[in-house]
């Protein structure tokens, strides 16, 4: 089975600095097949046909931190889990100059629908879909200091979310696929 490893808040401001080539061995060294990662932000493309999903969560926060010394949070989804929500993605959303579209992966344990009523939703201006492993955000580029989505950040729940922005998730997807 194919899966990808979303490590939470690695290279992000300086801090928590992992170099993805030393990750990629700690991946393998902790006994992960066809190990890729992709950007610098903590997306890891992996095999292994053995273990379930909270087990590879697991053995990988484990290794992290025997490796380097750092509690990462480690979210494990399926190839499956992850074509799901591409799926749900719109196609007209994307992350550039006029669009700031996000995807917001959930850990288990605040994986329902009803999270979204945790959030503050602008009215007019963001568009928010709960899709099961995650939480899709989209707002337009000029109504981003408007927008509810900068209020996640600081809340308890952001601490159990992991964020891609929609072409890092797409692109997560079509390496998986690979």
């Amino acid at each position: 089975m194919v899966y990808i490893a979303l490590l939470r808040g690695i290279n992000v401001g300086g801090k928590n600095k992992i170099d993805m080539k030393l990750l990629r061995q700690t991946f393998e060294k902790a006994e992960m097949n066809d190990v890729v990662t992709y950007l610098n932000t903590g997306n890891i493309i992996f095999s292994n046909l053995h273990l379930s999903k909270e087990k590879l969560s697991s053995i990988l926060e484990e290794a992290v931190y025997n490796d380097f010394g750092l509690q990462i949070k480690v979210l494990v989804r399926s190839v499956d889990d992850v074509r799901r929500i591409i799926h749900a993605i719109p196609l007209t959303w994307k992350n550039d100059k006029d669009m700031k579209s996000d995807v917001m992966f959930l850990w288990d344990e605040i994986d329902e629908e009803s999270v979204v009523e945790k959030l503050v939703i602008k009215q007019n201006i963001d568009t928010v879909k709960y899709v099961p492993g995650a939480i899709l955000w989209s707002v337009d580029k000029k109504n981003v200091t408007k927008s509810g989505i900068s209020k996640i950040v600081g809340s308890k729940l952001y601490k159990q979310v992991t964020v891609r922005n929609v072409n890092t998730a797409r692109k997560i997807y079509e390496l998986m696929q690979a």
